[in-house]
């Protein structure tokens, strides 16, 4: 066998294990994002909520977590005793007593499987029933 046809019979192989190793998923570890909560971000409501949820696309660290209702004064109202779902740990709770109609602030920090700090803010708001 020449050289040239030992390269001609191998190009085949070579594009095989290169194609092979980009269908190889490979894990990638990103910040935590802010799937979902309740009440929705941007959302008005007729009447308060009991809690503010909040979901991540990924579970979350237990240690650091932040998770606080401002109304717009400035002033937090929720009961400061947030919460993460044993066994969901990208949900985390706090509960809030009997909100006035006003619009809210919900800040969230949590700590993503990569060890990021993640920061963010949504609003919504209670209307007159």
């Amino acid at each position: 066998m020449t050289r040239c046809s030992i390269q001609l019979a191998a190009a085949p192989l070579f594009s095989f294990i290169l194609a092979a190793g980009f269908a190889i998923p490979i894990p990638v570890f990103g910040h935590a994002i802010l799937v979902k909560s309740q009440p929705a971000a941007d959302s008005t409501i007729a009447e308060s909520p009991k809690q503010v949820d909040v979901w991540f696309n990924d579970k979350v660290g237990s240690e650091y977590k932040a998770l606080a209702v401002i109304n717009s004064k400035g002033e937090r109202v929720d009961n400061k005793d947030i919460e993460q779902e044993t066994f969901d740990p990208s949900h985390l709770y706090t509960t809030v007593t009997g909100l006035p109609p006003d619009t809210y602030t919900v800040r969230y920090r949590v700590v993503s499987l990569d060890t990021h700090i993640v920061t963010g803010k949504f609003k919504f708001t209670v209307n007159k029933p």
